[in-house]
């Protein structure tokens, strides 16, 4: 039993050893060795969702370090949301996921007015390119998620809860249509922003029901585009659904800067 034992702990130290070899790696800052051995084991496989991370103290000794050390470098990626840490259990790899991204967007736009307009601003550089890739590489079951959401965003004209939890679905389905994790990613980080603003825009009180109305249409040129494989079609309708939304943001904040630019040469002319 005892061979048995220390076989295996042979085998563990083994393993562990080749995970976090550090190659003589010298950490510009106590913990930064750690910090990037980890995350290369995580993003070359080596490290998969699921799998436990060495103790602390394994760690400390793979590089050199001290426990506080190797605890604070545990500590940075679970902020990078790639470690799950919880006091007196396993730290565990996590899938990655947009937490971060969206804890990030949340604090640089803080709510402001401005951070608001130019996080709109942001989804208009974003999005019309990802519609158009998004048409070149949808499937069918991409398609068919289309389909549905569209008939969820008919039935809810109107009903501005039910039609924001619509619309975020749809812009999301466009985002994992163009089949780029990082679109993903970045999509689902700005959704609570764009939660916001679609909760301001939608509970304007002059919205008529042809309001209602020609908002959904703009989604649905922009399925159709996608659907029929029109990358063009698809980039172009995406474009006219934001410039769209161009006074519903004035009438929020006030005309941007480039509206009040645009005014003023017209009155120069």
């Amino acid at each position: 039993m005892g061979d048995a034992s220390t076989g295996a702990a042979i085998a563990a130290t083994d393993h562990w050893a080749a995970v976090l070899d550090a190659g003589g790696a010298v950490p510009s800052r106590l913990g930064e060795a750690v910090v990037v051995r980890l995350s290369e084991a995580i993003l070359e496989g080596k490290l998969k969702p699921g799998d436990a991370l060495p103790s602390e103290g394994r760690i400390a000794a793979a590089f050199g370090v001290s426990k506080p050390i190797a605890r604070e470098a545990l500590r940075d990626l679970a902020a990078l949301g790639v470690v799950q840490v919880a006091q007196g259990k396993i730290s565990r790899v996590r899938a990655i996921d947009s937490a971060p991204l969206a804890r990030f967007f949340r604090f640089a736009v803080a709510g402001t007015a401005r951070g608001l307009r130019e996080a709109v601003e942001l989804r208009r550089m974003l999005e019309p390119p990802v519609a158009r890739h998004a048409a070149k590489r949808r499937d069918a079951a991409d398609l068919q998620v289309l389909r549905e959401l569209l008939e969820r965003m008919e039935a809810a004209l109107g009903d501005v809860p039910r039609w924001i939890e619509a619309d975020l679905a749809f812009h999301a389905s466009i985002g994992r249509a163009s089949h780029n994790a990082l679109v993903t990613l970045q999509l689902q980080g700005l959704e609570p922003i764009v939660r916001e603003m679609m909760g301001r825009f939608n509970a304007r009180g002059r919205r008529t029901a042809k309001d209602w109305r020609e908002t959904f249409e703009r989604h649905r040129r922009v399925a159709l585009a996608i659907v029929a494989g029109d990358a063009e079609a698809a980039e172009a309708a995406m474009q006219a659904h934001f410039a769209a939304a161009d006074n519903a943001i004035e009438e929020i904040f006030g005309p941007g800067k480039a509206a009040t630019k645009k005014r003023a040469s017209n009155r120069e002319i």
